[in-house]
């Protein structure tokens, strides 16, 4: 096992719940040449301590797996239950077949009962004629909890009406889908290298932050360097980041950074 004192993110996907480019549209951000205005849906790959660690399987992550070249999963983190974070989970048997075992799966309840349901057929009793996800699954509440020797945070918020949960692992924090931050959350966000924050687009929207909005958690917090993701087709990366101040970036497929744990 690594003793590594650092964790490392890799965005598997940047982009909101339809991707970019849009699907029939002609704007100059989904017609762009700029590889960074090519973004699956949201989700990053951590890895510490030697270990795996997805948060959230898109209905893009076999390609994102492909293309990061992830060889081993040790768990997936779920911030919620939409249909652009957990409809991939069913190509994590590729992982099964080479690892054996089943692979943990971490949530609050909602979000389990969810995936439950969805993927009724991974979890019923009844014999199975073909190849199903091996998991198990761990109900979180919202306090901190250890997985492979390292504490894990996760950050509750407000995605409009509903409770997500954001993660901060070590001096890196990774929250998506929020257009608001409960104090005692913020309170668990001081002192991060890094902070990545949802800042769908411009112009406010209901269950999401904007780039203004977003901009003030991060003059609020100060963390070290910032980055804002779940970004639509109403964001060009090159001029977007142009606009923002120096500590502040956008995220885009296949960033990687570090910080330590």
């Amino acid at each position: 096992m690594s003793d590594s004192p650092y964790v490392t993110l890799t965005v598997l996907g940047s982009g909101t719940s339809v991707g970019v480019p849009s699907i029939g549209c002609n704007c100059d951000v989904c017609t762009s040449t700029d590889p960074r205005d090519n973004r699956l849906r949201a989700s990053v790959w951590l890895t510490f301590a030697g270990k795996s660690v997805i948060i959230d399987t898109s209905p893009d992550f076999r390609s994102q797996s492909l293309r990061a070249g992830i060889r081993s999963l040790d768990a997936i983190l779920f911030t919620h239950s939409p249909a652009d974070h957990i409809l991939g989970l069913d190509d994590v048997r590729p992982f099964n077949f080479r690892q054996g075992g089943l692979i943990p799966i971490y949530g609050s309840e909602p979000t389990l009962t969810v995936i439950r349901r969805v993927f009724e057929y991974v979890f019923t009793d009844a014999r199975k004629e073909n190849s199903v996800p091996r998991l198990t699954t761990n109900v979180l509440d919202g306090e901190p909890f250890e997985l492979f020797g390292q504490q894990i945070t996760p950050i509750p918020l407000y995605h409009g009406s509903m409770i997500v949960f954001g993660y901060r692992v070590g001096q890196i924090a990774y929250l998506t889908d929020h257009n608001q931050i409960p104090e005692e959350s913020m309170d668990k966000l001081r002192d991060l290298d890094v902070l990545f924050l949802d800042a769908l687009r411009y112009k406010p929207h209901p269950t999401h932050s904007s780039v203004d909005q977003s901009l003030a958690i991060v003059e609020r917090l100060k963390p070290k360097t910032a980055y804002f993701t779940h970004l639509c087709h109403d964001i060009g990366h090159e001029r977007a980041e142009s606009l923002l101040p120096p500590n502040v970036y956008l995220a885009y497929d296949g960033l990687r950074v570090e910080a330590l744990l």
